[in-house]
């Protein structure tokens, strides 16, 4: 006899969960979680910076240092990755792509677990002794064992260790994913832009996080082994850190831009109502945004003293990604142009969001001459120049920072449905499907049964199925990315061409 299956618990669907769908929420309620934590640090901050004079710290100056560290790699580490890429790139991507789940289900799981003992060790950090006051850079010497005894930092580049476990074992599975798992007839040319978005970011992970690690690792054994990598008394070099974290740190930027691309294409293309336009350059530009983003980290690093060729070529390199940037806001302008706009909530954030970039785009070339060009002798013009890019860098950084917010903002409107999940509520998984003459056929997982078949007969132009139960019958288009169509009870056979059929239009 078979036994009676019992039903899942709460405690285990949540904690032992392997469905892609279940774990992108855990991301998106832990994204959230850490936002607030982020959050109420950045409150305090910008309380602190409300007047010139020290508001709330009484000039603790390592307290408000603590507390900018702790902002920082919460939103980037534990808040924009995980809700981008994590959630929104689990719930998604199999869906896109017609996978049952990612291909590697429990690394998925545990590639989320790794994520809330980071959270700790960072409140921890924060919290303990005199806390970690050094950046979200971590610096040495700053960062070293005699500007920072405690455990702080220590805690700090743990977190560090743990957020970069997550984001490799993610990277790796969905690389994994969008090659093998996607379904009969959706090749990799017509993946839609979403999934190319987060393909290129497990790229740039897979390539820039090992590097992060490294640099960290040597700087815990530096603090804790008695060892000299970025010590200069015992033969070693602290720019040789900085090297190493931005190689890391400029790709990452473009690591939490490029899931928002796609998200803007798809949301541009919908409520216009037009195919994306170009979308073969998209992908090109896309891949070239990231390839020179490893090309260019030494434009953080200016007032290091790197010579006059140095500073050229990284200026040179920073200014050619202006290109194919160029080329995705005219892509999006041209999309828009023409288009039958419909001005809801997410196309609204949308514009905001083209707004936003362009313009920082723009400060950012206008900027990046500047420090190629200082004169060393003008002594008289130095203190202009810093002060006039210190205010370039802050507006960047803002217009920036608004920017990832914006398509976060219309991120949640398209996990509500609004946009490319309508499927969601008519099917539990987006497996066992096919493509015939543009229509993407599937069945639930709920409901397959030993008469789900698919084949056609000719019935004029129009292609009806037969001996089909329970399909749901989904046109697939560029358009709008969602179901138009439904077929239930379709029956065939050979003495009545079809006894049943009924079809639903959803609006």
């Amino acid at each position: 006899m078979v036994g009676k299956v019992r039903e899942m618990s709460y405690v285990t669907r949540w904690l032992f969960s392997t469905s892609h769908k279940d774990i992108g929420i855990l991301y998106l309620a832990f994204g959230m979680i850490s936002a607030m934590v982020g959050t109420a640090m950045s409150v305090i901050i910008r309380l602190e910076l409300s007047n010139g004079n020290s508001q709330f710290f009484h000039n603790n100056n390592q307290a408000y240092n603590v507390l900018v560290t702790g902002h920082a790699i919460a939103m980037i580490f534990l808040f924009v990755m995980p809700v981008l890429i994590g959630a929104f790139g689990n719930f998604l991507v199999p869906i896109l792509i017609g996978g049952v789940d990612m291909a590697f289900a429990r690394l998925n799981n545990i590639s989320f677990w790794c994520l809330p003992p980071a959270l700790v060790c960072v409140i921890a950090s924060v919290l303990i002794e005199q806390g970690a006051g050094t950046g979200w850079t971590v610096y040495p010497p700053l960062s070293s064992i005699g500007a920072h005894s405690g455990p702080s930092v220590d805690l700090a580049i743990f977190a560090l260790h743990l957020t970069t476990i997550s984001s490799l074992l993610g990277a790796i599975n969905f690389i994994v994913t969008i090659l093998n798992m996607r379904t009969i007839g959706v090749h990799m040319i017509n993946t839609p832009l979403f999934v190319w978005a987060i393909f290129f970011t497990a790229i740039l992970l897979l390539l820039s996080l090992p590097v992060l690690t490294a640099a960290v690792t040597l700087l815990l054994m530096d603090r804790n082994f008695n060892t000299g990598f970025y010590e200069v008394g015992a033969g070693g070099d602290p720019i040789l850190y900085e090297h190493l974290f931005w190689f890391f740190g400029h790709p990452e930027v473009y690591i939490l831009i490029i899931p928002g691309f796609g998200i803007i294409s798809h949301i541009v293309s919908t409520y216009s109502k037009k195919p994306i336009f170009g979308e073969i350059g998209m992908l090109y530009a896309m891949g070239s945004i990231g390839l020179l983003g490893f090309l260019v980290w030494s434009h953080h690093m200016y007032i290091v003293g790197l010579d006059i060729d140095s500073r050229a070529y990284f200026t040179s390199a920073t200014m050619v990604i202006a290109v194919p940037t160029g080329i995705k806001i005219f892509s999006w302008l041209a999309t828009i142009y023409g288009g039958e706009l419909r001005l809801a909530v997410p196309m609204l954030f949308a514009l905001g969001f083209l707004f936003l970039f362009t313009v920082g785009g723009l400060k950012n070339l206008l900027a990046l001459p500047l420090k190629t060009t200082i004169c060393w002798k003008l002594l008289t013009m130095i203190l202009l120049i810093i002060l006039f890019y210190n205010i370039i860098y802050l507006m960047i950084s803002y217009l920036i920072k608004v920017g990832r917010v914006i398509y976060l903002i219309i991120s949640y409107f398209v996990l509500q449905g609004k946009i490319l999940v309508k499927m969601y509520y008519f099917e539990q998984s987006a497996g066992n499907q096919q493509i015939c003459k543009y229509i993407l056929v599937g069945s639930s997982e709920t409901t397959r049964g030993p008469h789900n078949k698919l084949c056609f007969f000719n019935r004029g132009k129009t292609l009806i199925p037969c001996d089909v139960e329970k399909h749901v019958m989904r046109r697939y288009s560029p358009l709008n990315n969602y179901i138009v169509s439904k077929y239930i009870s379709i029956r065939y056979n050979s003495t009545s061409k079809y006894l049943i059929k009924k079809w639903y239009r959803l609006v």
